[in-house]
């Protein structure tokens, strides 16, 4: 008796990350797991199949799936994937339901109980399981390093024999994980560093980073650990501030993004012209359009002597941190409903309960109530077979 989880190969472009990993092997199996993964799914991180011990490997995504309770990914999956896995089994990758209607409804027509790893709880409880959080982490580290190589100059201070340089000054705009991460590695690269958020509480985070907050006198603090829109007398009196200090760095990374949404524009085509020469942008929310008005998702620029770099994925840059991260992510999400080779879900788990996008047919709420969920469903595990060997 085992609960057959599949592991899908990424198919969306410059993904590089994977769900599985060779450390996360053996504790899957400890839960009844039975794993089987699409061949290559790991080779762009330079994890060949046979890297992964004690997992079978197939080359037909299809047949696959057809077979699998479970199905783990990063990416969602292709609308052919979701239609050939079997009514009424279990999907657990992102998904951006509202970039993603047609796969939404291919989900609700099989009955797919589909938990959407973007939709984790930002609780303390569900810190092990907020892959949002991981990947921001890595994003705002490898944010500072990117922005360090379009720089003409160096972040700390150096003395030499010729004099003194540095250090540059680095504006980092959006405190969340990512941002908190951005202030951390500036730091420790001898910057000067300050940090901006429309929630005034992230003072504090910043301060105990080393940096400087910049204070606007504007409070925006907004549901599920989030910022909301400012109104239009807020944005004009934090720009009035913001311009200073935007002017005089030389660094300036954006973070602020809202999964799902538009990114809030923070930096404008007039705060860009007033920048100095050479200064440079790196926005992590061009997924959602970026955070400067001059961002083009995608691409580095040159917008007058400036530099806006915005790229997509960041993340999967740094493929196999990444990959590690999420993929314990996933495995202390199923940890929550494997017990004993089967799955059982709790829907009185409000982690369980609030990742839940699509059960048995029905859209879960965005913010459910106590009593709102299903019953618990129990998914009875496949007879062992035989294993599908690689090629």
């Amino acid at each position: 008796m085992y609960v057959n989880v599949a592991i899908l190969k990424e198919t969306q472009l410059h993904e590089r990350r994977v769900a599985l990993v060779p450390s996360v092997v053996s504790k899957l199996i400890k839960l009844g797991a039975r794993l089987h993964m699409q061949s290559g799914a790991g080779d762009a991180i330079k994890l060949n199949d046979g890297a992964f011990k004690d997992v079978a490997i197939s080359h037909d995504c299809k047949v696959l799936v057809s077979e699998a309770d479970v199905v783990l990914a990063v990416q969602p999956p292709a609308l052919e994937v979701v239609s050939a896995m079997k009514e009424g089994a279990i999907l657990i990758s992102f998904i951006y339901a509202a970039k993603e209607k047609a796969l939404v409804q291919r989900l609700l027509e099989k009955k797919i109980t589909c938990f959407a790893m973007e939709r984790v709880p930002r609780i303390t409880r569900a810190q092990a399981m907020d892959a949002l959080s991981s990947q921001s982490a890595l994003a705002g580290y490898y944010a500072v390093q990117l922005g360090a190589t379009h720089l003409a100059r160096i972040l700390p201070k150096i003395t030499t024999a010729a004099g003194a340089i540095g250090p540059a000054k680095v504006l980092v705009m959006g405190l969340g994980v990512a941002g908190l991460e951005a202030v951390a590695t500036a730091h420790r690269l001898g910057a000067v560093v300050e940090g901006y958020d429309v929630r005034p509480e992230t003072e504090e985070q910043v301060l105990s980073l080393g940096a400087k907050f910049v204070e606007t006198g504007v409070d925006a603090r907004g549901k599920g650990g989030y910022a909301r829109e400012l109104s239009v007398a807020e944005r004009s009196k934090v720009v009035q501030v913001l311009t200073l200090h935007i002017q005089q760095a030389d660094l300036i990374i954006t973070t602020a993004a809202i999964p799902g949404r538009p990114s809030p524009k923070l930096i404008s085509k007039e705060q860009v012209a007033g920048m100095k020469a050479g200064s440079v942008i790196v926005d992590l929310s061009a997924e959602g359009g970026g955070n400067c008005e001059d961002t083009r998702p995608g691409e580095t620029i040159e917008v007058g002597q400036v530099t806006i770099v915005a790229p997509l994925n960041v993340p999967s840059l740094l493929g196999q941190d990444a990959s590690e991260l999420y993929a314990k992510n996933q495995y202390n999400l199923l940890a929550l409903m494997m017990k004993d080779n089967v799955i059982e879900i709790d829907w009185t788990d409000e982690v369980l309960a609030e990742t839940a996008l699509t059960h048995d047919g029905k859209l879960c709420s965005d913010n459910p109530e106590p009593g709102s969920k299903p019953p618990p469903k129990r998914v009875r595990p496949l007879a062992v077979g035989p294993d599908t060997k690689a090629a």
